[in-house]
C-alpha cells in the first residue's frame, strides 16, 4: 500500500513532503487512491491533536504539584532553623549555668597555683643565699672540688630568677654571685700562673684538677681561657727559640721543630693530661695552636727564600724534604689525635676519605710554591724520557710472554701514581690541575718517542736503524693497551680529587687515544710482517700471462703459495696476540690489505684476456675462503670463525668480483661489454670506463666506438639513477706502462710512512702512516695519492714512487705531520676504537669474548 510507512516518514525531522508525495504516488495507477490518503491523513492529524492535548493537560498538573512541594519545603525548612534557634539558646544558657557553678573553683585553683609558686620560690630563694654563702667560704679556703659542685647549683638555681631582677634584692643576690664567679675564676687562673711558674705541678696536681672543675662549671668561656693561655704558656719557648733566631727557624732545621714539640707533648702525657678534663682536648688543642704558628713561621720563610736578594731561587730538595717532614708530622698528629685512619695512595682506585682536621695544618704553607715542586717532576720526567728511548722492548735476560708490557711504561705510571698522592695530599686546587696537565705532556711525549720509536723501520735521531721484530711489535701493542686503561684510571682519580671549579679542565682523553693510536700503528706493523713475506707470490701472479691463457683451472699456482705464507706467517703472529680483540683487528686488517694488494696485481696483470679475468676470479674465492682461516690458526681443532669475521671477509673480497666479471665479457659485440659495465661497475664515469677497457688491453684506436656507445646507453632512462663515479674503481689509476692505486700499495705506503717518520727524529708522521694506512685499508682511496712506479710488463712489483716525486711528496708530509702529529695520532686512535667496538669486544679492556674475537 502505498500509505505504509507514511508514520515513520512525518514524524522524521527532515521531512520533505514532495519527497513523501512522489513516493505515495509513484505510478499513475495509485491516483485513484488519492481520496483514501487523504483520509487517512486527517484521521492521523486528529490523532495528533488529542495526543497533545492530553500531554499539555499532564504538564498544567505537574506543575501545580510541583508548586506545592516547594512550598511545603519552604514551610519544613523554616520551623527546622526555630527548633536550631532553639536549641543555641538552650545551649548558652546551659553554659552559663555551668560557669556561675565552677567561678568558685577556679578562683580557689588560680589561688593554690600562686601559692605553690611562691613555696617554691621562697625554697630555691633559701636554697640559693645557702649555697652562696658556703660558696664564698669553700673559694676562700681553695676548696676546689665542692666548689665546682656548689657553683653548679647555683648557677642553676640563679637561672630561676631571671624573671624576678626587677626586685632590688634578687639583684643585689645576682650581683653577688656573679662576682663570686668572677673571683673563683681570677683566683684558678693565678693559682694555675703561680703553680707552673715555680714548677709545683707535680705537688699541686690534685689541686689543679679539681680547679679544672670548677673551670667547666664555669662554662665555655672561661674553659677557653684556661686552655689559651695554657697552650701560650707551653708554647712561649718555642716561640723564642724558632723565632727569635734565624739559624733555628730556618728550613735546615725544621726537623728541630717537630722534635720539640713531640717532646712537649710527651710532658703533656706524663705530667698534664691528669689535670685537665679529657672532653676538652687540652693536647688537641696545644697542637692546632702549635701548627698555626708553624705554619705562620713557614710562610714568612718561603715567601723570603723566593725573594733571596742573590737571585737563586728555592732549593727544590730543600722544599721537598722539609715537606715531607711536615707530612710525616701531620701523620703523626693524626694518627695520636684522630680515630680516622690514613688515606690510601697506593693505587688510582682506592676509595675516598675525608682529610683528617691535621692533613693540611701546617704544609698548607707549601701550597702556593709548589709549582717549583711541579717544575721539579717536569725536569725529572724529561730525564727519564730519553733513558726509555734507549731501552729494547723486552730485555736481553728476560723470555719473551704473550702479555709482557715494556718496563717503563710501570715505571712511569709508578711515578705518576706516587707523585699524584703526594700533590693531592698538599693540593687540591691549581698545583694539582698543573700536575694533570704535565701528566698529559710526558704521555703524548711517551707515546711518540718511546713506543712509536719501538715499531718503526728506518733510523732516526734517537733510535739505529733496525726492524722491529713480532714480539717487539707486540709488546709496544701490549703497553700501548696498558697505557690506555691506566691513562682512563688516572684521569678518574684525578677528577675524584681536584677541586670541583678545575674539574672539567681535566682531560686526559686524547692522550688515551694516542695510545690507540700506538696500538693501531703495531697492528698495521704487524700486518706489514705478513705482507712483506707475500712479495714472491705476487711477483707469480705478475709473470702469469693473463692475455694468452687458454683454459681456467680450480685456482693458480701463486694462490697455493699465497696462502701458505699468510697462514704461517699470520699464525705466528695470532699465537702470541693473547687478547682476542687484537686479534680480529689484526685479521681485519689483514684482510683489507690482502684484498688491496690483490686489487693492484690485477692493475699491474694487463692486459688480461677474457679467461684470464675468468681465473681470477676463481682465484679470487679460493682466497676468500683461505682468508675466512686465518682467524682460527692456533685455536683448537674444530673451532668455528665467527660469523661477523667471515662476513667482513666476504665483504672486503666482493668488492673485486664487479671488476673481475667486467673483465670476463669479451668487447665484441660491444653492447655486450657497455651493458656489463653499467650492471656490475654502476657508474657513469668516462674515465673509469676507460680503465675497463685499457685492463683489457683494447687498443686505444678501438675505444673510441666503445666510448661513443658507453655515452649512449649511460644517457638512458634506465642508468639515470647511477652515480657518476665508482668508489672502488675511481681511485685506480692506469695509465701506459705504468699502473697505480691509492687502495693498493699499503706496502707503498708502509714504506713512505716510516722513512717520514724516522726523518721527523722519532715523531710519528699520521699522514703517511696513520690515515693513508687505515682510511686506505677502509675506504679505498689514497688520500696521498703518491704514485708507483714499475712496467707491468717486467715481472717487478712496483712500489716506490719516481725520485722527483717522491721528494716533494715526502718534503710536504713531513712539514705537515711536524704540526698535526698529536692531533693525528688520536684520531686513528678513536677511528681504531670505533673500528673494533663493531664486533663485540670492550676496547682496551682486560676480558673480551672468547667468541666474537678469536
Amino acid at each position: 500500500m502505498p500509505e505504509v510507512g507514511t508514520t515513520a516518514s512525518l514524524g522524521s525531522a527532515d521531512y520533505d513532503p514532495i519527497e513523501h508525495l512522489n513516493a505515495i504516488f509513484s505510478h499513475p495507477s495509485t491516483l485513484s487512491s488519492v481520496s483514501k490518503t487523504s483520509r487517512a491523513l486527517r484521521s492521523y492529524q486528529y490523532d495528533l491533536d488529542v495526543e497533545i492535548e492530553d500531554l499539555v493537560t499532564q504538564q498544567s498538573c505537574s506543575d501545580v504539584e510541583s508548586v506545592q512541594r516547594i512550598q511545603a519545603a519552604k514551610a519544613d525548612l523554616a520551623e527546622l532553623f526555630q527548633k536550631i534557634e532553639g536549641v543555641r539558646e538552650r545551649a548558652m544558657q546551659t553554659e552559663q549555668a555551668i560557669t556561675d557553678m565552677t567561678a568558685d573553683i577556679k578562683r580557689l585553683d588560680n589561688t593554690k597555683r600562686n601559692l605553690t609558686l611562691s613555696m617554691t620560690a621562697l625554697k630555691r630563694l633559701q636554697m640559693l643565699t645557702t649555697a652562696y654563702e658556703q660558696l664564698r667560704g669553700l673559694s676562700s679556703s681553695r676548696q676546689y672540688r665542692e666548689c665546682a659542685q656548689l657553683l653548679q647549683a647555683v648557677i642553676q638555681l640563679m637561672g630561676h630568677f631571671k624573671s624576678y631582677r626587677s626586685i632590688d634584692q634578687i639583684a643585689t643576690l645576682s650581683r653577688n654571685v656573679s662576682d663570686v664567679q668572677r673571683e673563683l675564676l681570677e683566683q684558678v687562673c693565678e693559682d694555675f700562673e703561680v703553680t707552673f711558674a715555680k714548677g709545683e705541678v707535680a705537688n699541686r696536681r690534685g689541686m689543679l684538677a679539681e680547679a679544672c672543675l670548677v673551670m667547666d662549671a664555669l662554662g665555655d668561656n672561661a674553659r677557653a681561657r684556661l686552655i689559651t693561655w695554657y697552650c701560650n704558656n707551653q708554647l712561649r719557648e718555642y716561640r723564642q727559640v724558632f723565632r727569635g733566631s734565624d739559624e733555628a727557624g730556618s728550613l735546615d732545621n725544621i726537623s728541630r721543630r717537630y722534635s720539640w714539640f713531640k717532646r712537649m707533648l710527651k710532658t703533656y702525657d706524663e705530667q698534664h693530661a691528669a689535670i685537665f678534663l679529657a672532653m676538652w682536648r687540652v693536647d688537641e688543642m696545644l697542637a692546632n695552636a702549635f701548627c698555626e704558628g708553624t705554619r705562620d713561621d713557614f710562610k714568612s720563610i718561603l715567601a723570603k727564600s723566593i725573594r733571596r736578594a742573590d737571585g737563586q731561587s728555592l732549593d727544590v730538595n730543600v722544599l721537598l724534604s722539609c715537606l715531607q717532614e711536615t707530612l710525616d708530622f701531620e701523620h703523626s698528629l693524626e694518627r695520636r689525635l684522630t680515630n680516622s685512619s690514613r688515606m690510601s695512595i697506593d693505587t688510582f682506585t682506592s676509595t675516598d676519605e675525608k682529610i683528617p682536621p691535621f692533613g693540611h695544618a701546617i704544609s698548607e704553607a707549601f701550597e702556593p710554591y709548589l709549582s717549583v715542586w711541579v717544575e721539579a717532576q717536569d725536569k725529572q720526567l724529561s730525564f727519564m724520557l730519553p733513558k726509555y728511548r734507549q731501552q729494547t722492548p723486552k730485555p736481553p735476560d728476560e723470555d719473551f710472554s704473550p702479555q709482557m708490557v715494556m718496563a717503563s711504561s710501570t715505571e712511569i705510571y709508578s711515578f705518576y701514581r706516587l707523585t699524584f698522592a703526594q700533590c693531592a695530599k698538599l693540593s687540591t686546587g691549581a698545583p694539582l690541575l698543573e700536575l694533570s696537565k704535565v701528566f698529559s705532556r710526558y704521555l703524548d711525549h711517551y707515546a711518540q718517542q718511546v713506543l712509536l720509536s719501538n715499531i718503526s723501520e728506518r733510523p732516526s735521531g734517537q733510535t739505529p736503524s733496525r726492524f722491529p721484530s713480532i714480539e717487539d711489535t707486540v709488546i709496544v701493542l701490549n703497553t700501548a693497551d696498558y697505557c690506555y686503561n691506566t691513562c682512563t684510571q688516572l684521569e678518574e682519580k684525578i677528577k675524584s680529587r681536584v677541586d670541583d671549579p678545575l674539574r672539567n679542565s681535566v682531560d686526559l682523553q686524547s692522550q688515551a687515544d694516542a695510545f690507540m693510536g700506538v696500538a693501531s700503528a703495531a697492528i698495521r706493523g704487524l700486518v706489514r710482517k705478513v705482507e712483506a713475506d707475500l712479495e714472491p707470490a705476487w711477483r707469480e701472479m705478475r709473470n702469469s700471462g693473463w692475455s694468452k691463457l687458454q683454459s681456467v683451472s680450480d685456482h693458480s699456482g701463486y694462490v697455493t703459495e699465497l696462502l701458505q705464507r699468510v697462514k704461517v706467517r699470520a699464525g705466528e703472529i695470532l699465537i702470541n696476540l693473547h687478547k682476542p680483540q687484537y686479534a680480529r683487528a689484526f685479521c681485519d686488517n689483514l684482510v683489507e690489505a690482502l684484498a688491496s694488494a690483490y686489487t693492484v696485481n690485477i692493475v699491474q696483470c694487463r692486459p688480461i684476456s677474457e679467461i684470464g679475468a675468468e681465473q681470477m676470479l676463481l682465484d679470487s674465492y679460493v682466497l676468500t675462503k683461505g682468508f675466512e682461516e686465518i682467524i682460527t690458526l692456533g685455536s683448537p681443532a674444530g673451532t668455528a670463525a665467527p660469523a661477523g669475521y667471515i662476513k667482513r671477509v666476504s665483504q672486503t673480497m666482493g668488492r673485486l668480483s664487479p671488476l673481475l666479471k667486467t673483465l670476463q665479457v669479451r668487447p665484441s659485440p660491444p653492447e655486450a661489454l657497455v651493458q656489463a659495465y653499467l650492471v656490475h661497475i654502476a657508474d657513469k664515469s668516462d674515465a673509469n670506463f676507460r680503465k675497463i677497457l685499457d685492463l683489457k688491453g683494447i687498443r686505444k684506436q678501438d675505444q673510441s666506438q666503445l666510448m661513443e656507445l658507453f655515452v649512449a646507453h649511460k644517457s638512458g632512462p634506465r642508468h639515470e639513477s647511477l652515480p657518476q663515479h665508482s668508489a672502488f674503481l675511481t681511485p685506480i689509476q692506469v695509465s701506459s706502462g705504468n699502473a697505480t692505486t691509492g687502495i693498493g700499495s699499503i706496502s707503498n705506503a708502509t714504506n713512505l710512512g716510516s722513512a717520514n717518520l724516522h726523518a721527523l727524529q722519532g715523531r710519528f708522521d699520521p699522514s703517511t702512516f696513520g690515515s693513508a694506512l687505515m682510511t686506505a685499508a677502509r675506504d679505498g682511496v689514497d688520500r696521498l695519492g703518491t704514485p708507483m712506479g714499475g712496467n707491468s710488463g717486467t715481472g717487478s712489483r712496483a712500489q716506490s714512487p719516481p725520485p722527483g716525486s717522491a721528494m716533494t711528496s715526502m718534503a710536504d708530509v713531513s712539514m705537515a705531520a711536524g704540526a698535526n702529529v698529536n692531533q693525528n695520532l688520536r684520531n686513528i686512535g678513536k677511528f681504531f676504537k670505533r673500528d673494533i667496538g663493531g664486533f663485540g669486544g670492550r676496547f682496551g679492556g682486560h676480558k673480551g669474548g672468547e667468541e666474537n674475537g678469536r
